[in-house]
């Protein structure tokens, strides 16, 4: 089974149609679909046709928020409700095109465990054209993780995927990244891009300063989550260092302007001293986070794995915790 998971605020006027997309390509490839639309706090009728759709089809499912509660939190919501062993996600407002889908899946049978879409034509207007390529150069350069549309709405990854990341904030922008970062293999598959035909865009150019704030917080917790003194602590030392070396450089210089020099040095007036003070302050409050932080760190990690594991020799050498876990999840993974 294939599991499709939809966004939606504000998208009544895209959504029969999209599902009438889905249900063609579904038929043409055989595919048994679930179809997951969340809505995401809308005030336009949408939940209203979702419900519509949800009677007239049973593999629709409808979810709907008390309130806009952002993309991430409406698709982990989706993605928690998907049966599939392959999960897709795009955007409700027809500007990704499932007879694309074929191609993402395609790229999962190649041995990929994500399939990000790449827009390569793109019908969107400057203001929004113009911060993606900024926010994908920038993701591309700080993470490491090169592809041309990190944002693009149209993705398939396996189910293991969604089991190992989770998202919250704003990082529904960054799954391949935490994907990566888990070990799991990430391709790019160039789909069709179809001009917007109702409602306006929801991004623009203040993408990039809450993209890179994002980026800063993905590239901390995906380096050093499991190890954050690592960090803290190597800021914190070099801190202490150069204010134990301007300290020290203080001391030497006052003891020879009143040894061999014709004029004393004050320290309370030299600007130096302030800067050393400061510096062994902020040195100090690093590494009193870092151990703040291992300790939260460690009592975090009792509960979550902090490794990944691609497969088995055979199921009864399974250690009883992963055993355990696959009673519990009625779905098996595996490749396809």
């Amino acid at each position: 089974m294939i599991s499709v998971v939809i966004p939606a605020m504000d998208e009544a006027a895209s959504l029969r149609q999209l599902h009438s997309e889905l249900d063609a390509v579904a038929a043409q490839n055989g595919y048994t679909l679930q179809i997951i639309f969340v809505d995401d706090g809308s005030t336009d009728g949408t939940w209203q046709l979702i419900e519509q759709l949800s009677q007239q089809d049973d593999r629709v499912l409808g979810i709907r928020f008390r309130r806009n509660f952002g993309k991430a939190a409406a698709l982990s919501a989706g993605f928690d409700a998907a049966t599939g062993e392959l999960i897709v996600m795009l955007d409700a407002d027809l500007q990704d095109n499932p007879a694309e889908i074929p191609k993402l899946l395609a790229t999962l049978n190649e041995g990929y465990d994500v399939a990000n879409g790449w827009k390569k034509t793109r019908y969107d207007p400057w203001h929004k054209t113009g911060p993606s390529k900024v926010f994908n150069w920038m993701v591309s350069r700080l993470s490491g993780v090169r592809l041309h549309d990190h944002n693009c709405g149209l993705k398939a990854f396996r189910r293991d995927v969604i089991h190992e990341i989770r998202l919250y904030g704003e990082l529904h922008r960054f799954v391949p990244v935490l994907a990566a970062a888990r070990g799991f293999r990430v391709g790019e598959v160039e789909v069709k891009h179809r001009a917007r035909e109702h409602g306006q865009s929801k991004y623009g150019w203040s993408r990039i300063p809450k993209g890179l704030i994002d980026l800063i917080t993905v590239q901390f917790i995906t380096r050093y989550g499991s190890r954050p003194q690592h960090w803290l602590g190597t800021a914190g030392l070099g801190s202490l260092l150069l204010g134990g070396l301007g300290m020290v450089y203080l001391a030497v210089m006052w003891c020879l302007s009143r040894t061999i020099g014709e004029q004393p040095i004050h320290l309370h007036e030299t600007a130096a001293l302030y800067y050393s003070l400061a510096l062994l302050m902020v040195g100090a409050q690093l590494l009193a986070s870092g151990f703040v932080a291992e300790m939260i760190a460690s009592l975090a990690s009792r509960d979550s794995d902090e490794y990944s594991i691609a497969e088995h020799t055979s199921p009864e050498k399974q250690s009883g915790k992963e055993a355990t876990h696959g009673q519990n999840n009625p779905v098996e993974s595996k490749r396809i």
